[in-house]
């Protein structure tokens, strides 16, 4: 085996173990910082010991049983406590597990603790993504539109506050899920828009993080089928992953929505999300209960793939549901995205209007420059066009995506 294939087996398993192991470590030890440094410390062993000894039969197995050694190793050089060596002896312990409780998945369950209403939502979500995501800091400060160091003192101020407070790692009761659930769903959400569009790296798109969002997002549909919110997320994220397969073209250039090829979009999927956005409108209609900003974007998203072509959009619908969303969610990026479709309904320079008026909160953003590029060469405004195109560019970290905004700049013709 080459060094190259050992090298890419490595990232696959990293991709597909890294969250396994690091749950189970969490769930046994009750330590993230233990769990997470440990199976770090199996990866490097990985890098160490495959490129000479091959890639073993069961690569997570050997990853598990390697961190769980490191695990030990650390706890009993780190203190000698009664409390450290029992936790220590539990790999060797053969009576029987307690029972797991409402959330049965390693995985899941750290979500779950992760989510602890000691710690405010955005250090929820970020400590999450990091340890079952395995997104890096500067990903997931990308996702919170934050500097890295930021991002960094963050994570660890999260996990010093749940060391501090002696927050358990214990499955949580029922009640706790029904408190720790936005959190867990916006943790989901992002794991999900980090896969569909990577902030980083060379892979413009991360199946491995949107297939494990998607499967998330199955598991909380599966112990939570009642909650609205919850299939409205599910149906969101199917609907936007069914138009994967035409999201990125064969030069690894991004093709806009306007621009795909619509019959390359998965419509197993698109029927999968039809079926529960109309589930919820039924629900919806039967107890009054308004809809959440997930059933909203599901709905959005309902219009867009059911649409034969991007002149069919009923952009007037869309424009409506945003209206509702600003009411739920008054974030820059919402009114952004409201932003572009009154761009549709009422021309670019409305949009514009609208768009302009968030410079100073997402001047930072990438997406707000390349929106505003857009207007502007719609306008007719080729030079502040250029420069917004070029904002955009220095801002966006996914090769797909700077492909399509220098292509797009490059078209542009000066008035």
């Amino acid at each position: 085996m080459t060094e190259t294939t050992v090298e890419q087996a490595i990232v696959r398993v990293h991709n597909e173990e890294w969250a396994r192991v690091v749950a189970g470590l969490a769930r046994r030890f009750g330590d993230l910082d233990v769990a997470e440094e440990a199976t770090a410390e199996a990866f490097v062993a990985a890098a160490e010991w495959w490129p000479r000894e091959g890639v073993p039969p069961n690569p997570g197995g050997w990853l598990a049983t390697t961190a769980t050694r490191k695990a030990i190793d650390r706890l009993r050089r780190e203190s000698q406590r009664d409390a450290k060596h029992r936790a220590a002896r539990l790999v060797y312990d053969d009576t029987p597990a307690e029972p797991t409780g409402p959330v049965e998945d390693d995985r899941l369950r750290l979500v779950f603790t992760c989510c602890h209403p000691a710690l405010a939502l955005e250090a929820r979500v970020a400590l999450t993504l990091r340890l079952l995501g395995g997104l890096t800091v500067p990903e997931i400060a990308r996702a919170f539109l934050v500097q890295e160091t930021t991002m960094a003192r963050r994570i660890t101020r999260a996990k010093a506050k749940i060391k501090a407070a002696q927050v358990p790692y214990r499955v949580p009761r029922a009640a706790d899920i029904r408190e720790r659930l936005a959190g867990v769903l916006a943790v989901v959400y992002l794991v999900f828009n980090e896969g569909y569009l990577a902030s980083e790296g060379d892979d413009p798109v991360r199946v491995d993080l949107t297939d494990e969002a998607i499967r998330l997002g199955r598991l909380l549909r599966a112990l939570l089928p009642d909650d609205g919110e919850v299939a409205g997320l599910l149906a969101l994220m199917l609907l936007t992953d069914a138009r994967r397969p035409a999201r990125v073209s064969r030069t690894g250039e991004l093709v806009t929505l306007d621009e795909q090829d619509r019959s390359a979009w998965d419509r197993t999927l698109i029927a999968e999300g039809n079926a529960l956005v109309q589930e919820r409108i039924e629900a919806v209609a039967a107890s009054g209960d308004p809809p959440g900003r997930y059933q909203l974007q599901a709905a959005i998203n309902v219009i867009h793939t059911n649409a034969p072509s991007a002149r069919d959009t009923d952009w007037s619908t869309i424009v409506a549901l945003y209206s509702r969303m600003v009411l739920l969610d008054p974030s820059p990026i919402v009114r952004l995205n409201r932003a572009v479709a009154v761009a549709e309904v009422d021309g670019p320079g409305a949009g514009l209007a609208e768009i302009d008026r968030l410079a100073d909160v997402l001047d930072g953003y990438h997406a707000f420059h390349a929106v505003r590029a857009d207007l502007l060469r719609r306008l007719g405004r080729g030079g502040a066009s250029r420069a917004a195109y070029d904002r955009a560019i220095g801002l966006a970290g996914n090769p797909a995506e700077r492909a399509y905004l220098t292509r797009r700049r490059d078209q542009l013709t000066d008035p």
